[in-house]
């Protein structure tokens, strides 16, 4: 999911090192070694106090360097020629001189735990030439943590899509990660997020998006101790279109769903909810994913061997735990037709066809919905889902949402 660039690195090692223009790194740049009696190069600076000064961000020997703002600048001059290698493969990294000569970076975010090389070349102001060089090593991946986030930029989503974010490893300092990404609206909508455990995260407004808005998430994680000697290596902005407004309701009683679309009922159809031993959940529910047709194997589940259907068409999960809204071809002929009683085991069913085909009442709604549209269910015997079950945070009070927050 899905799916780069920072001025500091905010603890780690590597970064910390260097201050501005390089008062902690050696005149010349990355080597830390010194050498009078040559002029500068192999990144050794000369004596003289006029010239060019390199500084590469990452400090010669060193370890835990970031994979996004390590690159090179020069003061009293310009770069005329930067080289970054893979000190494993020998693979050269592309990059770019800026426009005025004055800096360097990759063109691409680096890999972790990986040792690289930059060489660089400039010249002063002066006419004297220099050069800097230096050998590091990134950031680990024991020593860092990644966030992978819904939804992904560029995309258009409904009112009910909140922004998640699942951590690879537990987060001790909430705070502090929290504090690096920040979720804003075109709406003015306030935006709050909430820890569900030590590795999720997500961020909702009080009340559904505005239709219409766009949403951007600025991630500035790069730097940003996670736990103890873990470090985030993520720095982004995404922004995603929240697009019009649909919310479904399936009313277990009448065993149908009614559609509104931006506040107008567009559609009723007939469904079959859960069984009275196997109930659908209430509450409000976020389309999280769409599958034209997909495997449903009840043992994944929790159940039997009750059903192993391989090719369910027009499937739209509600939760975690597996409640779809999905076309239905082998509903039996013996049973009342769809909108009289539940039989499924907890999913929302909708008249189909096999092969995901054809113009059925299943193919309309999955024509017709987008990921993080909402489907509410009511009036069914079992327990409103839980807000972590899924993308499902709406059914959590504002003041507990925001009571989970560790900003």
């Amino acid at each position: 999911m899905a799916t780069s660039d920072i001025a500091t690195r905010r603890g780690i090692v590597a970064v910390a090192a260097l201050v501005v223009g390089g008062l902690v790194l050696t005149a010349c740049g990355g080597s830390a070694n010194a050498d009078d009696d040559k002029g500068g190069s192999g990144g050794k600076e000369s004596a003289r106090p006029a010239g060019a000064r390199i500084v590469i961000s990452a400090k010669d020997g060193s370890t835990g360097a970031s994979i996004n703002s390590t690159g090179v600048e020069v003061t009293g001059g310009k770069l005329t020629e930067v080289t970054m290698t893979d000190v494993g493969t020998g693979e050269a990294v592309a990059g770019k001189v800026a426009g005025d000569g004055g800096s360097w970076k990759p063109e691409e975010q680096l890999e972790r735990g990986t040792k690289y090389r930059i060489s660089a070349k400039a010249e002063g102001t002066d006419g004297r030439a220099t050069a800097s060089d230096s050998v590091f090593t990134t950031v680990t991946t024991a020593n860092s943590f990644i966030g992978t986030y819904t939804p992904d930029g560029g995309t258009t989503v409904g009112v009910g899509m909140p922004v998640s974010f699942t951590f690879d490893k537990a987060i001790s300092d909430k705070k502090s990660v929290q504090s690096g990404i920040s979720v804003t609206s075109s709406s003015g909508q306030e935006v709050v997020g909430h820890w569900f455990g030590d590795q999720r995260l997500d961020f909702r407004p009080e009340e559904y998006w505005k239709a219409g808005s766009k949403v951007t998430m600025k991630i500035d994680l790069d730097g940003v101790e996670g736990a103890n000697g873990v470090f985030g290596v993520q720095k982004k902005s995404v922004t995603f279109t929240i697009g019009r407004s649909q919310v479904s309701t399936v009313d277990v009683n009448t065993q149908t769903m009614t559609v509104e679309r931006d506040g107008k009922t567009v559609k009723s159809v007939p469904i079959s909810a859960g069984s009275a031993e196997n109930p659908t959940y209430n509450g409000q529910m976020v389309i999280s994913e769409k599958f034209e047709e997909t495997r449903m194997d009840g043992s994944t589940v929790g159940f039997g061997g009750e059903y192993d259907i391989p090719d369910v068409p027009h499937a739209m999960r509600l939760s975690t735990s597996g409640t779809f809204v999905h076309g239905n071809y082998w509903y039996p002929k013996g049973n009342p037709p769809f909108g009289v009683q539940g039989t499924s085991h907890g999913c929302v069913g909708l008249a189909d066809v096999q092969g995901a085909q054809g113009a059925t009442d299943g193919k309309w709604f999955f024509d017709n919905s987008l990921i993080g549209d909402v489907v509410v269910v009511k009036n069914s015997p079992d327990d409103t889902i839980a807000p972590d079950n899924g993308l499902n945070g709406w059914n959590m009070a504002w003041s507990e949402w925001i009571a989970g927050s560790a900003s």
